[in-house]
This record gives structure tokens, C-alpha cells and sequence, in this order.
């Protein structure tokens, strides 16, 4: 049996709270991180807070192995006095979106072997999917995350205000977006990039520009130069 203490009450911790709730050999509690004072001792105690509060809760908890759940937080800003480390997960959460934790990666990290063993047996109690990575190549992975994730759902709402404006179903669009998703399962991205950028369809360009506010504008031009020149 695995005891778990779960520091926070966002999203992320609420979604694991559930999952641990629901697995065999885990016993797991979670309290706010306003009340610190209710510390029990765990096996492993994990922050689930907001980034620019995980070295200050961490440096609170007297349990013998804590851990938080940022993507771009490095391992050594955990100011707890006992081992630390890093559970991850490389997914987006809401409270309300049920999540299977089957499909999410779990990118994992701790001060010695021991105790990534003990996070590799509690990511594989609720997930499959687990990686080994270090503070600074969890960094990068964040940012390539808010490309994929955070930017392109903001290109979404774009296309979404588009088509409002016109009096267009934002749902006409989303065979278009699942197909992208699933191409790029058997194609890199660069050789699954479609669309007059790519192509040099200075006319359409033109045309799409003409259609635009001048925001919608700068974003469409910064895009299809990135894509013409590769970057």
C-alpha cells in the first residue's frame, strides 16, 4: 500500500484525488494548501498547487518524500529538507472533463532511484504511459506543450469568431481539426502541412488578409512566414 498526500485542491489535484480514490494499493488523503497545519505522514506527498507557491508550501512539509506536478517548475525549487520530486502530468485538466489517465503521460523525476521507483509504481497504478524526464528537458517539454496545446486552442477560438461573425457553424470546422490530429499520428508535422503558405498562393494570401481584422492580420502573417521559411 501506497499512502498519498495530496496538497492542493485545483484541477489537477482534484482529478487525481479521484483516480487514486479508485486504484488498488493506494491510500490517499488530500487537504488545501491554506491548511498545512493537517499534515499526516505519507509515503509520498504531492504539491498540486500553483508555480509561484510550490517553493513556499514545499518548505512547510516535514514528509519524508515530496513531489509537485508543474511542467515548468525545476526539481531543486522544491525547499522541502528531504528527498524530492517531480509527477507530471503532460496533459491539460478541467474540473468539470472527466480524464483517462491511460492515455496521459506521466514524466517523472526524483532525487535518487528508490524514490523514482515508488513514482513509477504510483503513475503505473493509474496510467500506462511513463517517461523519464529531467528538470530541464521537462522545461522545453512545457513549452512545446503551449504550442501544441495553448496556442492552437487560441487559433481555434480565432476560427471560431470568424465564423460566428459570418454566421457560420463552428462545427463545419471540426472534422478539418480531428483530421489534422489523427494525420499527424502517421506524419510528421512538417510533411502533413498543407494550405497556400506552404504552397506560395500569394493570391489567396492576399485574399484571406483582405477578410481579416487587423489582429487576425498580424497573426496570419507571422504564421505563414514561419511556416515559409520552416521555423
Amino acid at each position: 500500500m501506497i499512502s498519498v498526500l495530496l496538497v492542493g485542491k485545483g484541477n489537477v489535484a482534484t482529478h487525481l484525488y479521484t483516480a487514486f480514490f479508485k486504484a488498488d494499493g493506494i491510500s490517499v488523503k488530500q487537504i488545501s494548501s491554506r491548511k498545512l497545519e493537517n499534515v499526516t505522514p505519507a509515503d509520498v506527498t504531492i504539491i498540486a498547487v500553483s508555480d509561484d507557491v510550490i517553493a513556499e508550501v514545499s518548505s512547510k512539509i516535514k514528509n519524508t518524500f515530496v513531489v509537485h506536478t508543474s511542467g515548468s517548475v525545476s526539481l531543486n525549487d522544491l525547499k522541502n529538507n528531504s528527498n524530492k520530486g517531480v509527477f507530471y502530468m503532460l496533459q491539460t485538466f478541467s474540473k468539470d472533463k472527466e480524464v483517462d489517465f491511460s492515455e496521459i503521460p506521466f514524466c517523472l523525476e526524483a532525487t535518487n532511484e528508490k524514490e523514482y521507483q515508488l513514482l513509477e509504481r504510483l503513475a503505473k497504478s493509474i496510467g500506462i504511459k511513463i517517461y523519464t524526464i529531467n528538470s530541464e528537458q521537462r522545461k522545453t517539454l512545457h513549452v512545446a506543450a503551449v504550442f501544441v496545446n495553448n496556442f492552437t486552442n487560441h487559433l481555434f477560438k480565432i476560427g471560431n469568431d470568424i465564423c460566428k461573425e459570418n454566421y457560420i457553424p463552428f462545427e463545419i470546422l471540426q472534422p478539418l481539426i480531428k483530421e489534422t490530429f489523427l494525420k499527424i499520428q502517421s506524419l510528421s508535422p512538417e510533411k502533413a502541412q498543407t494550405g497556400p503558405a506552404i504552397r506560395k498562393d500569394k493570391k489567396t494570401i492576399k485574399n484571406h488578409l483582405n477578410l481579416l481584422n487587423t489582429g487576425q492580420q498580424e497573426i496570419y502573417n507571422i504564421l505563414t512566414k514561419s511556416i515559409q521559411n520552416g521555423n
